[in-house]
């Protein structure tokens, strides 16, 4: 069963994921971000403070499909946080250390995707349920600088695809979350 949460910043959503997997036996939680500073690292420690005890940690936001498998336990839950957060670090890994005005966005979206769609067929493979949470970023405006609307971009069909897989998706807003699918 694959479950995608989404929402904008500050929604509720990592709650809201958290509350569809709060009765699982175990939980094994997958977090995508890196630390670059010491704001990120604060805020990193502060929801490795905030999760249950019982639950396990991986950090990682790439080749999932390496602890997303077959083999894990029906019984323990996956929640991944987040998606998003996963797409920036595989663009900025995948587009090197050049001025990101002159990457290729084709060919990292393309990149992309193919980390996406080994995520999609390692879920579907997985006995465990799985909570996918990711941010909604197509109801701003249109963002100034090319990075960040490719970005947008990228992100916005990135989630469209995980929609369509997923067996259920919820919207979170102002902390109240809407099934949609």
């Amino acid at each position: 069963m694959l479950t995608l949460v989404t929402g904008g910043a500050r929604s509720g959503k990592s709650r809201h994921a958290e509350s569809l997997v709060a009765n699982a036996k175990g939980v094994l939680y997958i977090a995508t971000s890196q630390i670059f500073d010491e704001e990120m690292a604060a805020r990193i420690q502060h929801h490795r403070d905030s999760r249950p005890a019982h639950w396990r940690t991986e950090e990682r936001w790439h080749d999932l499909a390496d602890i997303i498998t077959a083999d894990n336990p029906p019984d323990e839950a996956i929640l991944l946080e987040c998606i998003t957060t996963m797409v920036t670090n595989l663009l900025f890994a995948q587009g090197g250390d050049s001025d990101p005005d002159g990457w290729d966005y084709a060919r990292l979206e393309a990149q992309v995707q193919e980390e996406i769609e080994r995520l999609i067929a390692a879920c579907a493979r997985c006995p465990a349920p799985v909570v996918l949470v990711t941010n909604e970023v197509g109801m701003g405006i249109v963002p100034e600088n090319r990075l960040a609307r490719h970005f947008r971009d990228i992100a916005g069909r990135v989630n469209q695809r995980l929609a369509q897989a997923a067996d259920n998706v919820w919207l979170v807003v102002s902390g109240i979350g809407v099934k949609i699918k």
